[in-house]
């Protein structure tokens, strides 16, 4: 009986983040269609439509929590990171490919266990070396390297793909010391005002079905943030991390049939091996160590929504609680593991 109720979260966790990187998908190439604004403008409204759902949940939410962050550098730094992230892949969606956009994000994992060799002081083996070259390579192949397609539109997607891998970096320096909500707030609030001052100097009128479209990105940033926590609620990070490789299947099947877009052999190449370098990532992180992985942080979208935390967090949030509970240190009341429903 265990273990069917063990396969059947299986089954509800990898169904929940294939719906949830779907959606994500659906954001992306509703992102690519909006053409002629500027990226300031484009980010300006989708964060601020993801926005308003998120303050609706804290208003309704009757959860006490502080929201004066504990280490307000860190959190500063995690914001700059969201900022410039957010610009660079937007700007990517609307020059690239869909496909070829996803190929760079994908390096992010790439880039997370490199920094986090000399800020977290990770010791990186054989298996993890292997990955990282093995994903360098797919990048290159990507990239091409004097051809004459490089240009900047691809220095903003591996730009994005660092600002992911900064960001989780931080996080994981942070750890559990500021509250989820903190760590969603400050970005979006981040987000809103320098975009929004931006947006004032290169502001262009917005048709109303454009703008329809950015209500709806903002929306479904949202919808796809609250379906990849429940899948990483559902069942371990293991089972769910892999499926964001399905979302270079639907940029292949929105880029053909949406925007026309063809992805020639030797990007599809690059982006088969950088797939396979992420994958054994995932197994590394999530199956063979036996410490806190890098990866702790698995949500690698730049969208507004909280973080996704997984089974395997909670597990080590209620051992941290346990130990201080043995020891008399009593929990803070807008600590995780305190207010979390």
């Amino acid at each position: 009986m265990g273990e069917d109720n063990t396969n059947g979260n299986v089954l509800r966790g990898v169904g929940l983040a294939l719906l949830g990187f779907s959606v994500f998908s659906l954001h992306d190439a509703l992102i690519k269609s909006v053409n002629d604004i500027p990226v300031f403008q484009v980010a300006f409204f989708v964060v601020l439509f993801s926005f308003v759902p998120f303050t609706l949940f804290l208003a309704v939410d009757g959860t006490r929590r502080s929201l004066r962050p504990r280490l307000p550098g860190l959190v500063a730094l995690r914001c700059l990171f969201s900022v410039i992230g957010m610009l660079c892949v937007f700007h990517a969606f609307g020059n690239l490919p869909l496909a070829e956009v996803y190929s760079l994000l994908f390096a992010a994992p790439i880039l997370i266990t490199l920094l986090a060799i000399p800020i977290l002081g990770e010791r990186i083996h054989l298996i993890r070396w292997f990955a990282i070259l093995l994903g360098m390579a797919g990048v290159l192949v990507v990239l091409r390297p004097g051809d004459t397609s490089l240009s900047i539109h691809h220095l903003a997607g591996l730009g994005a793909a660092a600002c992911v891998a900064c960001t989780s970096v931080v996080t994981r320096l942070i750890g559990s010391r500021e509250h989820s909500v903190t760590l969603v707030i400050y970005p979006m609030l981040t987000n809103v005002t320098v975009t929004g001052i931006a947006t004032m100097f290169v502001y262009v009128p917005i048709p109303g079905e454009l703008l329809l479209r950015l209500c709806g990105v903002g929306l479904l940033s949202v919808i796809g943030q609250t379906l990849s926590i429940q899948a990483y609620r559902s069942t371990e990070a293991q089972f769910v991390a892999p499926m964001q490789y399905s979302q270079m299947l639907w940029a292949l099947l929105y880029g053909a049939l949406v925007f026309n877009e063809t992805v020639d052999t030797t990007v599809l190449l690059g982006s088969a091996v950088i797939v396979c370098s992420g994958l054994l990532f995932i197994w590394r992180e999530l199956v063979a160590s036996v410490q806190k992985p890098v990866l702790s942080t698995r949500n690698l979208r730049l969208g507004a929504g909280p973080q996704a935390r997984s089974k395997e967090a909670d597990r080590l949030e209620q051992a941290s609680s346990a130990a201080a509970a043995e020891n008399n240190q009593p929990v803070a009341a807008d600590t995780p593991a305190a207010s979390r429903k």
